[in-house]
């Protein structure tokens, strides 16, 4: 453990503010927030040692990942309290629009599909980034999956299955292969990685996490995430016959009843596939 982690660790433990539940979330965003500084390059950092900087990096990560502006508002709280216990509430300021973070809405009708182009490849040199964008594109993968996985051992040759140490929340899933682009892709991951992952043999995972992010910023190639959004967006029309919400199509108090349950059973199946495991959290890429 490094110290960051485990002096946030004695940090929490030693001021138990709010309920049990209240307690372990803050725990855990805070051991997320010290793995993430140290991906930002921010090394050998102690509690007492929080600077603007950081908090200005860890914003612009946030963003560039596409997160909901209410996960971001609730890390920046975990921020405030972690400043606070250190006697140093200036390092952060007060209002979160300083940071540009605008006001929380949960699910809108705007798309934030994002499709991936050749121009945009065309700009990446690493070939293990460009690999794992291809991926992220035709399957709906997560960034950290798309790195992670080793496509040799998931192409199961009508699906690729993902094991639950690639995937966010330890859930392992099934996503069905059901076209040529994406039997393309997974061939030409399989010819890059061999038998292994998408991290190169002399490099870790936070290696290969940091190259893909400073490759995506220097090629402009942001809002990764936003292609997980046209995933689903494009298995909506697949599965129902019409355009998501957020894509143009009829928003969900239009549908008629047969309809509204078809619209139901494919949102169930398209988070599914993005591994989540509530048919609700569909919204935020499809809209209602």
């Amino acid at each position: 453990m490094r110290d960051l982690n485990y002096e946030l660790k004695q940090l929490c433990r030693r001021n138990r503010d709010g309920s049990f539940a209240t307690q372990r979330d803050r725990e855990r965003v805070l051991d997320r927030i010290a793995n993430q500084l140290h991906e930002l390059g921010f090394r050998h950092m102690g509690a007492a040692s929080l600077k603007p900087k950081h908090i200005e990096g860890l914003v612009e990560r946030w963003k560039s990942e596409g997160l909901a502006i209410g996960t971001v508002k609730n890390r920046m709280a975990e921020l405030r309290w972690w400043a606070e216990k250190i006697g140093k509430q200036n390092v952060i300021a007060k209002d979160n629009d300083h940071y540009g973070i605008g006001n929380r809405q949960y699910v809108t009708n705007v798309s934030k599909a994002r499709e991936l182009t050749v121009g945009d490849l065309s700009k990446i040199t690493d070939p293990y980034t460009r690999m794992s964008l291809q991926l992220q594109a035709a399957f709906g993968l997560r960034r950290g999956e798309s790195i992670k996985i080793r496509p040799e051992w998931a192409d199961r040759g009508d699906k690729l299955v993902l094991k639950d140490t690639w995937s966010k929340g330890g859930r392992s899933r099934e996503i069905p292969i059901r076209n040529e682009e994406q039997r393309r892709v997974l061939d030409e991951a399989k010819a890059l990685a061999g038998r292994g992952s998408l991290v190169p043999a002399d490099n870790t995972y936070i290696d290969q996490l940091r190259r893909f992010e400073y490759q995506c910023s220097a090629a402009g190639t942001h809002r990764v995430h936003g292609h997980r959004h046209q995933y689903a967006q494009t298995r909506y029309r697949e599965l129902t016959g019409w355009a998501a919400p957020a894509a143009g199509g009829p928003r969900s108090k239009d549908l008629t009843p047969a309809q509204r349950e078809s619209g139901r059973q494919a949102r169930l199946t398209i988070s599914q596939e993005l591994g989540h495991e509530r048919e609700q959290i569909s919204a935020v890429y499809l809209g209602r």
